[in-house]
């Protein structure tokens, strides 16, 4: 392998900041449990399926660039993955998270010190700063990267001060391109936001309101719709899922039987059954069908999203086996069955189209699922727990991935010297990556042959991406001076940048 080190001229510590860890969380209903998770809730309700999402990426890549917040340097830097090129731009004081648009043109930080969001061109690095709210520390971008959201989470950490005043229904909309901040009151204790497809309308969701927000108007409009006659002792909306249209929301709240049906023009607001303890759901690819896993009637209820009051149809599971947790695979033809809420060791393959299921014995409990965009491969990331009666084995007690086919047999299990602590897919599907906790190790896993690569990195990293459009992984690294490492498995070269703090104060 062809090793290659630069020094750079700008600081990279966003990457070591545990609040620019949250950067990915738009919504408080992912309970972001830890690989090793299974962490369940416990009492009168039966314990939380964990739908983790463990792309918190301090750094942000576009197809050329990566982007990268410098909170004590109150800077972006910007680095050109081709020629390791660095250039640096003041932005707003404490950028604590950056994030860029679908498109690539742009790259959003959060900035906590000045209350303020910077929108920077990823070509030019022209900067434009727009004020916003006291003290938000969440930002979410639509699909289209027309509209920014912030608003403050009190679970997360705050890099800028909290003094003052501070509401807990206050967000604020950012129009990208003009710059405009629009304030608004939405429900108490908003918990994230969810865009329609086209970026039109946001639904801002808190316990007991909806609020929707008409992004299309000059001047963006909101509306509350209520969820519980009871505000003060609402359910948690654990999971809310919007119709590709945003003509609907479903909402699944803890502990209640059936989901909330929202007309989102009408406001009206119905409960529409399904199977008894619903505990995760998901739409297909195409967003035709929702499909709800009834954990204790051990049933998925499938819904018609264009008419959802039509009658659903219900697919029994093949065992006793309480599954929680759905993923629809490739284009929907299939989908994983699997829970973290006990330690089982298996899971089903859903056959959608014959209503078919193929159930499969894993070495170890699931903690998580990652399965490649086309649908062929899964990544299996098991717990440190092992299922209950097992047998001693070179895996008991010990942490583990699985690297399987979705419709065949092969498969690889893989004993691992610690925790994962972060993953990312190439979007050809031909690459998948994950890093270790207490390691300097990158894994390079080939879905092709299911065999990893294992690959040294100079330090423990703190993040790990992949570029779109491509299969090169960066690594972001906890380093004192700042580390960044890029690493082509086609190639098998890794080019690390070092020393970013050194020279911090270089423009360009």
């Amino acid at each position: 392998m062809h090793h290659r080190f630069l020094t750079g001229g700008v600081l990279f510590l966003a990457a070591c900041e545990p609040s620019a860890g949250r950067a990915r969380y738009d919504s408080a209903w992912d309970t972001g449990a830890a690989f090793g998770g299974g962490a369940a809730d416990t009492g009168p309700v039966p314990p939380s399926e964990s739908e983790n999402d463990y792309l918190r990426l301090a750094p942000a890549a576009t197809d050329r660039y990566v982007f990268v917040a410098n909170p004590d340097r109150d800077t972006l830097t910007r680095i050109a993955v081709s020629t390791l090129d660095v250039q640096t731009v003041p932005v707003g004081a404490v950028p604590s998270t950056v994030q860029t648009t679908s498109d690539y043109r742009l790259a959003v930080t959060l900035n906590e010190a000045d209350d303020s969001v910077s929108i920077v061109e990823a070509e030019s690095l022209a900067v434009a700063t727009v004020k916003v709210r006291d003290n938000m520390n969440q930002l979410s971008l639509s699909p289209d990267g027309a509209w920014a959201m912030t608003w403050y989470d009190p679970s997360a950490e705050s890099l800028g001060t909290t003094d003052g005043v501070k509401s807990y229904n206050e967000v604020s909309f950012v129009n990208t391109g003009s710059p405009e901040h629009f304030p608004m009151a939405v429900g108490y204790s908003p918990a994230g936001v969810r865009w329609s497809e086209d970026g039109q309308l946001a639904v801002v969701v808190s316990d007991a309101t909806l609020a929707v927000v008409d992004l299309s108007a000059d001047t963006p409009s909101v509306r509350l719709v209520t969820l519980s006659d009871v505000p003060d002792d609402a359910p948690v909306a654990e999971e809310v899922v919007l119709s590709p249209r945003g003509d609907y929301a479903f909402v699944r709240q803890r502990g209640e039987e059936g989901l909330l049906l929202v007309d989102l023009a009408g406001g009206l607001v119905e409960r529409i059954p399904v199977g008894a303890d619903p505990t995760d759901m998901d739409l297909n690819p195409d967003g035709t069908v929702l499909s709800v896993v009834a954990r204790t009637a051990r049933e998925v209820w499938s819904f018609d999203v264009a008419d959802p009051w039509a009658a659903p149809t219900v697919t029994p599971f093949p065992s006793p086996v309480a599954y929680g947790s759905i993923t629809f695979a490739g284009d929907g033809s299939s989908a994983l069955l699997y829970t973290n809420a006990a330690a089982v060791d298996q899971l089903a393959v859903w056959h959608v189209r014959e209503g078919t299921f193929e159930e499969r014995g894993l070495v170890k409990p699931v903690a998580s699922v990652a399965v490649s965009p086309t649908g062929d491969t899964v990544v299996v990331f098991h717990t440190k727990t092992d299922a209950d009666g097992a047998e001693e084995n070179e895996f008991t007690g010990k942490w583990a991935i699985t690297l399987m086919e979705v419709n065949g047999y092969r498969e690889n299990r893989l004993l691992l010297p610690s925790e994962p602590t972060g993953y990312s897919l190439s979007d050809d599907s031909r690459w998948g990556f994950f890093i270790l906790e207490g390691t300097a190790l990158l894994e390079a896993c080939s879905f092709a042959s299911l065999i990893p690569d294992l690959v040294t990195l100079p330090s423990e990293p703190a993040f790990v991406g992949v570029l779109p459009g491509q299969s090169v992984a960066w690594a972001s690294q906890a380093h004192d001076l700042g580390r960044l490492s890029f690493y082509d498995p086609d190639a098998a070269t890794l080019d690390t940048l070092t020393g970013f703090e050194l020279n911090s104060e270089i423009e360009h």
